[in-house]
């Protein structure tokens, strides 16, 4: 049996947090579906209809990185990403499902898995700084903080619960 949340606040929290750990493993669903769907196609024919659909200078280095990516993505390799791919994914919906419905279990995870990236998102930073980078490693503090406060806050009610049962 789970403890019962009654606090507004806690609910749409842990609500919003799961609704942004869900839309992380859509956009990897969908990123992995269209890297996926170009594995046998001629990828310069493709590459070629996307960037003059968005008028997009061919020449650009960072299309070019992008094109030499795709390009050089076996299917060995592709299948390993898959993989990668299909674990965080199933990881964002577990972790959003227990978020979605409160439980204390989700909100460690919530924590962990966030930690897990801020060394990573820290150094890309600082590598490369960019405001989006700032963003998605500021996004992703107050998350695992948010949940370190709410696992903080429900061990001292824990504890105090346990406390007042003993003495009284």
């Amino acid at each position: 049996m789970h403890p019962r949340i009654d606090d507004p606040g806690h609910i749409k929290g842990v609500r919003t947090v799961a609704t942004i750990e869900f839309t992380k493993g859509i956009v990897v669903v969908l990123a992995a579906l269209g890297v996926f769907s170009m594995r046998h196609k001629d990828i310069w024919g493709v590459a070629e209809s996307f960037l003059e659909f968005f008028h997009v200078n061919p020449l650009h280095h960072y299309v070019g990185v992008f094109i030499d990516l795709v390009y050089r993505v076996s299917d060995v390799r592709l299948w390993k990403i898959a993989v990668v791919a299909a674990v965080y994914v199933i990881l964002r919906f577990i972790e959003a499902y227990g978020l979605w419905y409160i439980r204390p279990w989700a909100e460690w995870l919530a924590f962990a898995s966030g930690a897990v990236y801020i060394p990573f998102e820290a150094a890309d930073l600082f590598r490369r700084p960019n405001w989006f980078r700032v963003l998605v490693i500021a996004v992703n503090l107050l998350i695992v903080l948010y949940m370190l406060m709410l696992r903080l806050e429900a061990a001292k009610k824990h504890g105090a619960a346990r406390h007042s049962a003993q003495s009284g």
